[in-house]
C-alpha cells in the first residue's frame, strides 16, 4: 500500500513478496527431498549426508535467505514529493528535482498507461547520459505509482 506522511510525501515500498515465496518454495522443496530420500532412498540417516544433491539443496536455501536479508536490510523504497523524486536504498539517497526531469518514457499498453509486469518508465535527467529505469511493478502500490509517474509527465510537459 502506498504511505503518505504528515509532509504530503507518497511512500512506495520495494515489493519483497518474490523473495519470501522462492524462499519458503525453495525451503520446501529442500524438506520434502530430505524426506523422500530418508524415508525411502536409504537405510540409514548417515547416508542421506553424502549425497550431493542435498548439499545442493541446501546451498539454495542458504543463498535465498541471505538474499532476502541482504534486501530486507536495504529497504528500498521510492518517495514522490511535490517537488520531487527520492529513490532510497539502505543509507543511500538519491533525489531528482521535477525540474531537473528532461522527459519521461513509458512503454504503452493499448495506448494506456497501466502498471503491469513489462511497463518500464526510463526518467531522463538533464545533465546526465543515461536515464533512471523505474519497473513500478517492482513496488508495492503499482498502479498508484504509475499514476503519479504519469502525473509527473503531464507536469513536465513532455
Amino acid at each position: 500500500m502506498t504511505q503518505e506522511n504528515k509532509q504530503g510525501i507518497k511512500i512506495f515500498k520495494y515489493n519483497m513478496s518474490f523473495y519470501y515465496q522462492s524462499t519458503i518454495i525453495y525451503f520446501i522443496a529442500f524438506v520434502c527431498y530430505a524426506i523422500l530420500v530418508g524415508q525411502f532412498g536409504v537405510d540409514e540417516f548417515k547416508l542421506i549426508t553424502h549425497d550431493p544433491v542435498i548439499y545442493f539443496f541446501a546451498l539454495v536455501v542458504l543463498l535465498s535467505i541471505i538474499i532476502l536479508l541482504y534486501n530486507l536490510y536495504l529497504r528500498r523504497h521510492i518517495e514522490i514529493t511535490e517537488n520531487a523524486i527520492l529513490f532510497k536504498k539502505g543509507s543511500k539517497e538519491k533525489e531528482i528535482r521535477i525540474s531537473d526531469i528532461k522527459s519521461i518514457g513509458m512503454t504503452r499498453e493499448k495506448k494506456n498507461y497501466k502498471a503491469t509486469a513489462f511497463t518500464v518508465v526510463k526518467i531522463h535527467i538533464k545533465d546526465k547520459r543515461f536515464p533512471i529505469t523505474i519497473i513500478p511493478f517492482d513496488f508495492e502500490n503499482s498502479h498508484a505509482l504509475m499514476e503519479f509517474l504519469v502525473d509527473i509527465k503531464k507536469r513536465t510537459g513532455n
